[in-house]
């Protein structure tokens, strides 16, 4: 199908028809204004969500909450025509706290991806046939991440995590079919569930360089549908389904395998690079109207802080910024729908302890204008609350 007619009315990524819709980069801290990297980083002042082996590294007595939210301003554009449309989504919401001296342990809530869509009256052929139909279609929902994390560290230098990811949301699906005098209408509602497990680990070859890794273990999630169809013909309603319960295909999540490392340079510059490869090929899996295809994801990122004295306010702000790219797991048309960004950003800290403002600016592009294809343009803005509360530690001044 071509993408074309999303130009005409876009409630959110054209792309979010595929699969489970648009898959959410919901990152915690100041990892948004690093490129998404960070997979070797520790979880001693923020909670890391990228890798769980980083709660072995927490702080003693810290309790960690944090809780996000992002404001995007995307232009959609294809070979005829370009749109604008603003939106705010929430980002996730998470606490983490040290289980024993070597070990920590967090839950975290945020979407995994969004199917919302629009199509009006896009003109298609009929197969073997010089006739034409006329498709309007809607979509709306996706599904939510619900995540258990706990990671142990091992003396002073590696550490191990897992974590066990609770799938669940439902999509909602309106299409409405003319063909020559007859219309036809098709309510479908799917459900999904499913679980997930990743493993990761971390190890620190010395004060100033860390390795990782992380496995995201294959998954079938789950699915039924609730559907409705009527036709219209001549005046006459004729109900063909209603509110009919069946099962539909599963949908299948790759292995995804991930190696990052955490440079530190005399003291106050910090550089993470990560690669990720999800074997999307491996699922055996197709739409419609594209294909699931294998997918890399690189990101780097850089931290600096003058450190010159602790005291100072000033002093203690980060100054963040990174690049992503990402391949894309979808090809339309025989095209790769890709991703790539630029970040910069600030983490401003908040009393004396580890809690911080991190606010990020990224610019990216995602798609492409060829063969009908929708090409976006995004600005994203990230606001992340990192609180740091210290507990159960005896007062030692009244």
């Amino acid at each position: 199908m071509s993408l074309t007619s999303f130009s005409q009315s876009i409630s959110s990524s054209p792309y979010s028809l595929y699969g489970l819709g648009s898959v959410y980069d919901s990152d915690f801290g100041p990892l948004p204004s690093i490129g998404s990297s960070g997979m070797a980083l520790p979880s001693n002042t923020f909670i890391n969500n990228l890798n769980p082996a980083s709660l072995g590294f927490m702080p003693q007595n810290h309790f960690m909450f944090d809780i996000g939210g992002k404001a995007i301003a995307t232009t959609y554009q294809s070979s005829t025509k370009t749109e604008k449309r603003n939106n705010f989504q929430f980002s996730h919401l998470a606490f983490a706290f040290p289980v024993t001296k070597n070990s920590g342990f967090s839950v975290a809530l945020r979407p995994y991806s969004s199917a919302a869509f629009k199509i009006s009256n896009l003109k298609l052929p009929i197969t073997d046939s010089q006739e034409f139909y006329y498709l309007s279609a809607t979509g709306s929902g996706g599904l939510n991440n619900l995540d258990f994390s706990y990671g142990y560290r091992f003396g002073k230098k590696l550490s191990l995590g897992a974590t066990a990811t609770v799938l669940f949301g439902n999509t909602v699906d309106d299409r409405t079919f003319l063909i020559l005098n007859s219309l036809t209408n098709i309510h479908k509602k799917t459900d999904y569930n499913g679980l997930r497990t990743t493993l990761g680990a971390q190890y620190k070859i010395d004060s100033t360089l860390t390795i990782a890794t992380t496995f995201k273990i294959p998954a079938q999630i789950k699915a039924s549908k609730v559907q409705s169809v009527q036709t219209v013909s001549d005046d006459v309603v004729t109900t063909i389904e209603s509110e009919a319960a069946s099962d539909v295909d599963d949908y299948y999540m790759p292995l995804e395998i991930g190696v990052g490392i955490s440079k530190r340079f005399k003291n106050n510059l910090n550089m993470t690079l990560d690669y990720e490869k999800s074997l999307w090929n491996d699922t055996r899996q197709s739409e419609l109207y594209g294909n699931f295809v294998n997918q890399d994801r690189f990101a780097l990122g850089f931290t600096y802080n003058t450190k010159k004295n602790i005291r100072s306010y000033w002093d203690r702000i980060q100054y963040l910024a990174g690049a992503n790219f990402d391949t894309g797991y979808l090809e339309v048309d025989g095209k790769r729908v890709n991703n790539a960004s630029v970040s910069v950003g600030l983490s401003l800290p908040i009393e004396n302890t580890y809690s911080a403002l991190n606010i990020s600016y990224s610019y990216g592009q995602r798609g492409r204008v060829a063969n009908d294809l929708i090409k976006e343009n995004y600005h994203k803005i990230s606001i992340n609350l990192s609180l740091d509360g210290i507990w159960f530690v005896k007062r030692k001044f009244e």
